[in-house]
């Protein structure tokens, strides 16, 4: 054999090939290194490569690390990890998973501390090739007080002692708590301080906070020494507006700010890492800030899942600002189309969503639109098809209309044609109710039915709403029906269940302990049935009963 040498091995019994000629070359993808066994792949068969490797990064000591990594390969690639400096046996250390849906291999470092800091390897191989790339992990140690006041030294000018020695001072007398179980994290302090009160409730139920009369003792006293820090530095604050999509490719959050010294540095972190920003927002930095007068505007450009995280403002190393970018994992299942409508007639435009979505971005040539005189923006019960209306259509409303929906988009002309009859010219038309029903096509392929997207496992508190949903596809299409422990609710008035496009939905408008159990969905069709489950659980009194409370007394 040309580039191969088959071995018998008498005392393992076993056969291996020792490879005389490896070819080396380079992925197009940056840092990435192939090697391929043999001269010649048979047709149909590739090498493994990255199509997204890991990247660095840079955390606190505690916290939870993911590398995450996509690969390919025919056949299948398998992908393993290894580090320079150490083993990774311990299975509670290092956790290797792989996920189906989004083909994405992760490694998982939970509580990372000093000793796992290392530069590691990724592998990708099958039997023709393997493919590798190196990332670093970074661990910030709390025990050795490394603070942001510490990081603002190290971007420091060289050859700066005052400044050094101001920043550390700012830093030093700080005791670092050790945080026990349950604790909330600082970061998640900063967004209530941030947050407005109606949105506390959201905020409680992502992180898991359940204690919500200390919460609030505790958040009030700490808006008041807040205050008083900021007061140093700050003559006024106002007009906290958080992160939001503003335009198909940049997220934007701003604020009103007037500092006592304009001399004064500002910096910004994402998940507590000092990152590089621009006064230039049109440049090609990734992350911009644009001051108007008192308002401070920052921008966040050609966003990615990675984007996703908390985004923190600080004036001379105290926080001002603290917003949490969540980027859902919502598709199109429908996009909009191009809209013909006649001058001083209604158009709409409509789209639906892989899953519910309670507000989307509406754009005309990049501006955010807002409900008006001019637009009416809705959405249907189940949060999942989503309408926009342009009331009275002129000349000037013609253009690109585009829906964002986390970081996806989509996006579509209005032409708006003028009115060639003298009697109407002019004149608002009765709006024309039409039902635009996409042309079907006649496909042979016929499948049973599978689900592509499983139901989650929820946890609600008592009173508050809840969704559940779940994705399926099959042909011809397949009945749905809901179960809870076992007994079908697709008559039961205390749901409000949907299927729209193969996305099935059902809405519990206020949770209850009756509704605890297993939930069930299955699809049938004269060509097979599938069926998936999720658990409910539902916790006690809500946050907004303990605001009540409070209130009264």
């Amino acid at each position: 054999v040309n580039q191969s040498l088959y071995v018998l091995d008498p005392h393992l019994k076993i056969s291996y090939i020792l490879y005389r000629d490896c070819i080396k070359r380079r992925s197009k993808v940056p840092g990435v290194m192939i090697t391929q066994y043999i001269e010649e792949l048979p047709e149909g068969m590739t090498t493994p490569d990255f199509t997204r490797k890991p990247i660095a990064l840079t955390i606190q000591e505690g916290k939870l690390a993911i590398f995450k990594a996509k690969v390919t390969g025919n056949p299948a690639a398998t992908v393993t990890w290894k580090r320079a400096k150490g083993e990774m046996n311990d299975p509670q250390k290092f956790q290797n998973k792989y996920d189906p849906t989004t083909n994405e291999h992760t490694l998982e470092i939970p509580k990372v501390s000093s000793d796992e800091a290392d530069t590691y390897k990724c592998y990708a191989s099958n039997e023709y090739g393997k493919a590798v790339c190196t990332v670093v992990l970074n661990v910030i140690e709390v025990g050795f007080k490394r603070s942001k006041e510490l990081q603002k030294a190290d971007a420091a000018p060289a050859g700066d002692p005052t400044e050094l020695r101001k920043m550390l001072r700012r830093g030093a007398g700080k005791k670092v708590e050790e945080k026990k179980e349950g604790d909330i994290d600082d970061s998640v302090w900063e967004l209530l301080l941030s947050a407005e009160k109606k949105d506390y409730e959201h905020i409680c139920i992502e992180y898991g906070i359940t204690d919500f009369r200390g919460m609030l003792k505790k958040l009030a006293k700490m808006k008041k020494e807040k205050e008083e820090e900021q007061a140093q530095f700050i003559q006024h604050l106002s007009n906290l507006k958080p992160i939001e999509v503003k335009s198909e490719d940049a997220a934007t959050f701003e604020l009103e700010m007037e500092l006592k010294d304009p001399n004064s540095r500002i910096f910004l972190y994402k998940d507590g890492i000092m990152i590089p920003f621009s006064k230039d927002i049109e440049g090609e930095i990734k992350h911009g800030l644009k001051q108007v007068g008192k308002k401070y505007i920052f921008t966040v450009k050609s966003l990615n899942p990675e984007d996703a995280g908390i985004y923190q403002v600080d004036v001379e190393g105290v926080n001002i600002f603290s917003t949490d970018f969540k980027i859902p994992p919502v598709e199109f299942a429908l996009k909009i189309k191009e809209v013909t409508a006649q001058e001083r007639e209604d158009a709409i435009f409509e789209c639906v969503l892989t899953q519910p979505v309670s507000k989307i971005t509406w754009t005309l040539k990049n501006t955010p639109l807002s409900n008006n005189e001019k637009y009416e923006i809705t959405c249907s019960e189940d949060k999942l098809v989503h309408r926009l209306r342009i009331i009275d259509c002129m000349p000037l409303d013609a253009g690109i209309y585009a829906a964002i929906a986390g970081i996806k988009s989509s996006s579509a002309w209005l032409i708006v044609e003028a009115d060639k009859d003298p009697a109407t010219k002019g004149k608002k038309k009765a709006q024309k109710f039409t039902l635009n029903i996409p042309e079907s096509k006649t496909c042979n392929l016929e499948s049973p039915p599978r689900f592509m997207v499983p139901l989650k496992i929820h946890t609600s508190p008592q009173g508050y709403e809840c969704y559940m949903t779940c994705a399926v596809r099959g042909n011809p299409t397949p009945h749905v029906t809901w179960y809870r422990n076992n007994v079908s609710l697709n008559t039961n008035t205390n749901y409000y269940i949907t299927n729209t496009c193969g996305v099935c939905s059902m809405l519990i408008l206020r949770v209850g302990a009756k509704d605890m159990g297993e939930y069930k969905v299955i699809a049938e069709s004269p060509l097979g049935r599938a069926e998936c489950t999720t658990n409910l659980t539902v916790r006690g009194k809500g946050l907004h009963e303990e605001l009540a409370s409070l209130d009264e007394s």
